[in-house]
């Protein structure tokens, strides 16, 4: 018998994962979540890619090649795309090194710090390129809700799920975005 309940996939790019410990926060809800919501790619099962989604929920910005290639296939595989949080919606925090030039960056970082005579800046082909910018993720690809906060609290989490459940276009009444 097939499920009726959404199949949601998450991941985190370049950010704190604030955003995924807020959705946790839903704490004693969870129980009620996952009777309208089964969870695919998500810290809850540890699988990574998520496949044929109904709603997937992006945190982070976009600072190097891996972010954009997963953000690409999450775009790719969830029908509902959803920007979750202020560095998915605007670069947030991670976006601030957008003034810097990122060769000076890595070059403070790896040749002149502090112990650091005769190092390298690593080139290994195991490390994702860095982007010049770090950026949010709808200038990648189109966004079809975005969840503001940093993070979004749990209650608006909530209110998210309980709209996109009924087959609603979400909506955040006041008091459910903040920026803490």
């Amino acid at each position: 018998m097939p499920s009726s309940k959404l199949r949601v996939a998450t991941t985190s790019l370049a950010g704190c994962f604030g955003c995924h410990m807020s959705l946790l926060d839903i704490d004693e809800r969870l129980s009620s979540l996952i009777e309208l919501v089964e969870f695919d790619a998500s810290p809850l099962t540890d699988h990574k890619t998520p496949v044929a989604c109904d709603v997937g929920l992006i945190e982070g910005g976009l600072c190097n090649a891996e972010n954009v290639s997963t953000l690409l296939l999450f775009r790719r595989e969830c029908k509902v795309l959803v920007a979750v949080g202020a560095c998915a919606i605007t670069g947030g925090l991670p976006a601030q090194r957008n003034a810097l030039d990122v060769r000076d960056c890595l070059e403070s970082v790896y040749l002149a710090g502090v112990g650091l005579e005769g190092g390298t800046i690593p080139r290994d082909r195991e490390l994702p390129l860095l982007l010049d910018k770090v950026h949010p993720i709808h200038d990648v690809v189109n966004v079809d809700f975005s969840l503001p906060g940093c993070p979004p609290s749990a209650d608006a989490f909530w209110a998210f799920f309980e709209d996109i459940a009924a087959g609603r276009a979400p909506r955040l009444g006041h008091g459910l975005i903040r920026y803490d």
